[in-house]
């Protein structure tokens, strides 16, 4: 089974999120995407972010309605500060069966050379890509790369800090959550 692997602390998941995903799945070779929830580091400062288990719990409601879309916490139980290749290596001797690949932002492509084993990662996995809107839209080295797939999925421009912010300002942002998440957060009170 082809995975791919759509990291983010989820802070919280959104419908951009969502559309993401499913469009991987409905126009590349995925035959799944799992939303691999970040754990928050010990040595950064909390500020908004909820508790590991409560952003998985978001990702959960939002993506169970949907049987190719699934949360992950793989990394919750992983030596910290955790890299994507150690993540990726762990995955592969516990799903021997699974081909993983990455998906990011067109922005995160441009710093990929930074990752730790960038060389490996791209070796052995292949990246699949959404657009973003960036200062300096240059093409990286990456793009030509045979690995890196460049998929024309709709532009998203929700992020979960503009709907903390929102929810913190008393504005209505309820139709850029699935509804589960949504009442979720109401219910608990999240970001206000």
């Amino acid at each position: 089974m082809n995975v791919g692997l759509f990291f983010g602390s989820f802070n919280p998941i959104h419908v951009g999120h969502l559309i993401i995903a499913n469009y991987m799945v409905e126009y590349s070779v995925l035959d799944q995407v799992w939303f691999v929830v970040t754990p928050h580091s010990p040595f950064k400062k909390k500020n908004s972010l909820l508790d590991n288990y409560q952003r998985l719990e978001l990702v959960y409601r939002a993506t169970k309605d949907y049987v190719n879309l699934k949360p992950s916490d793989i990394e919750f139980n992983l030596p910290q500060p955790n890299y994507t290749i150690n993540t990726l290596v762990h995955l592969q001797e516990k799903y021997p069966d699974n081909a993983f690949a990455l998906i990011m932002g067109e922005d995160n492509l441009k710093s990929f050379h930074k990752w730790k084993n960038y060389e490996l990662i791209l070796e052995q996995h292949h990246l699949y890509v959404y657009p973003r809107i960036s200062k300096g839209t240059e093409s990286t080295p990456f793009h030509q790369h045979p690995k890196v797939h460049c998929i024309d999925a709709p532009i998203m421009e929700i992020s979960s800090t503009f709907i903390r912010k929102s929810i913190k300002e008393g504005k209505n942002v309820k139709p850029m959550l699935p509804e589960p998440v949504w009442e979720y957060l109401d219910e608990m009170n999240f970001y206000k």
